[in-house]
């Protein structure tokens, strides 16, 4: 009978180290600088920006004693997952068009942490030699284009406003407008330029492309493809009462698309691989002012 009530009075405290080892508030296990030590990044499935933004900030905060862990969805479950608190912060909301419906939904429980970036945009690019500068000048000079537009997946947004906007909208109904996959398109782009030959591609800011080939975006004078877009980084509520330093620091984030295209360049012009560490690691101490920056 005596050992049967320690053996629960032991139990009783192992939960209860594993409530406080789980809890909130100032029971949780905290860094330096006050801050909770866990943290939990939500990444978008295939979004090389979140992606490159994510793994920065999680080398830069394991170096500072954080425990981040980058959990990868797709953006329903990365809203919702937010508004409920089983994530702390995403990087990569783009306003105001894109994400807007999430947004909508989910609004009044997330916190905008503010844009880190002002570039996003949907493009219609070329080989920076090539010789037209406008969507206006494309029809009239697509025998020179091979009468071809290079595009991504057919699922993709890119792929649908270049299909009911641009092609009519600028009279491209005779070029073959080719879609398959966002890396054959980027095969076809390194192809080219390597080669110095014209292509169109559909493209976006920010991309390691402009970092890694010769390209320039066509002028969309009629708005075709729509305003550019700002980044946005957004966190749960009380994100700021437990993570006082993180949340200033991401206020305050701000990266230009040169420094974003060299870090995905960095990252993802390269041998595939799942574990970035050692790749952001090189990438930091050849940009270390300005990852110093970020957290001064």
């Amino acid at each position: 009978m005596k050992r049967k009530y320690l053996g629960a009075v032991a139990m009783a405290a192992t939960l209860a180290l594993g409530l406080t080892a789980c809890g909130s508030g100032s029971e949780a296990a905290t860094v330096e600088n006050g801050d909770k030590q866990d943290l939990s990044i939500a990444v978008f499935n295939g979004w090389d920006e979140a992606v490159a933004a994510s793994e920065l900030w999680k080398a830069i905060l394991d170096e500072k004693g954080y425990n981040v862990k980058l959990n990868y969805a797709d953006a329903a479950p990365v809203y919702s997952g937010l508004s409920t608190g089983d994530y702390d912060v995403s990087l990569d909301t783009w306003l105001p068009i894109t994400h807007k419906t999430y947004i909508d939904q989910y609004g009044e429980k997330l916190v905008d942490l503010g844009a880190w970036n002002d570039d996003a945009k949907l493009t219609i690019a070329v080989n920076a030699d090539a010789p037209i500068d406008s969507l206006e000048e494309l029809a009239a000079n697509a025998d020179k284009f091979g009468n071809k537009i290079i595009g991504i997946e057919p699922g993709a947004g890119l792929t649908e406003a270049t299909t009911n906007e641009v092609i009519p909208g600028y009279g491209l109904e005779k070029m073959e407008y080719i879609t398959s996959s966002t890396p054959a398109m980027l095969s076809e782009l390194k192809t080219a330029t390597s080669k110095g030959e014209n292509i169109a591609v559909t493209l976006w800011r920010p991309h390691w492309a402009y970092d890694a080939f010769p390209v320039k975006d066509l002028k969309d004078p009629q708005g075709t493809l729509g305003e550019a877009e700002g980044i946005h980084s957004f966190s749960r509520l009380g994100f700021d009462k437990d993570y006082p330093a993180l949340d200033g620091w991401l206020k305050n984030f701000k990266m230009d698309s040169d420094t974003l295209y060299s870090l995905e360049n960095a990252l993802f012009n390269g041998e595939t691989t799942d574990d970035y560490t050692e790749i952001v690691k090189t990438w930091m101490g050849e940009n270390q002012e300005y990852v110093d920056s970020l957290t001064s």
